[in-house]
């Protein structure tokens, strides 16, 4: 059964809203008029099987795709997001599970990775690495990660542990609403959990929108505060979690409407 919930009545618009959107390739819809929100300090349960469109949905929140039809609105304004540059200016972080750490280099490095800070030293601009350490161990504290050190190889950490820090990195860098796709899938239950700590500690500590993506529902269950559902490109539900039962809703995700 097809489930909404009105959102609750307030004078602030959501962070983000996308109308209406839709997108097809060839003769394949993958979207169809889908209409999405992320609030301030929630975190967003977007949930569906293979091939429901959140990946899609998501692509074009991140700059990565252009929608055929829609509009995206940021705290009621419309705004254009044709680049994944534009959509981290506007404080858009994707949170990537694979390809977004190199093992061998520090954990520091990884955390600054493509976003050194320099020091002037003369005509020299030499790289900033007391003060990139001392953020580094800051940042992955706020989340509750203690590390012994900061020069340890990232790939020295557990599965967790490491997504604490990407988690953290994209914090850093302005993201004020964070998009993590399917980051518990390759997790043990221990790990999952330690990320789904991480998780909440974003929000309720930090003061971060999440947007996470998942077609595990007993992972996001005890933690989001809503869920949308796609299913075959269209949504069928928006449902805050204490107004639908997690069979109903693994119920919805694996036959639909």
């Amino acid at each position: 059964m097809t489930r909404f919930s009105e959102r609750p009545a307030s004078d602030t618009p959501p962070i983000f809203a996308m109308r209406g959107i839709s997108k097809s390739y060839a003769d394949k819809v993958a979207l169809n008029a889908v209409d999405f929100h992320v609030d301030e300090r929630e975190i967003v349960g977007l949930i569906g099987d293979n091939g429901a469109g959140k990946s899609t949905l998501i692509k074009v929140l991140s700059g990565l795709i252009r929608a055929d039809t829609g509009t995206i609105l940021r705290r009621g304004d419309p705004v254009t997001i044709g680049s994944p540059s534009e959509a981290h200016r506007l404080g858009i972080e994707p949170v990537h599970q694979r390809g977004s750490t190199i093992g061998e280099m520090a954990i520091w490095e990884n955390f600054f990775l493509g976003r050194e800070l320099t020091r002037q030293f003369g005509p020299l601009q030499l790289l900033d690495k007391p003060h990139m350490r001392k953020i580094t161990a800051e940042r992955t504290h706020e989340l509750g990660i203690e590390l012994p050190s900061v020069e340890r190889r990232i790939e020295t950490l557990s599965g967790g542990e490491q997504q604490a820090v990407i988690i953290g990195r994209a914090i850093h860098f302005g993201g004020e609403l964070l998009i993590m796709d399917e980051p518990t899938s390759a997790l043990s239950i221990r790990e999952t959990d330690k990320v789904l700590g991480y998780v909440a500690n974003a929000r309720a500590n930090l003061g971060k929108s999440v947007i996470f993506i998942t077609h595990i529902i007993r992972h996001i269950y005890p933690i989001a505060d809503r869920f949308v559902v796609l299913w075959k490109g269209e949504k069928i539900a928006d449902v805050r979690r204490d107004a639908i039962p997690r069979r109903e809703l693994e119920n919805l995700v694996i036959n639909g409407p």
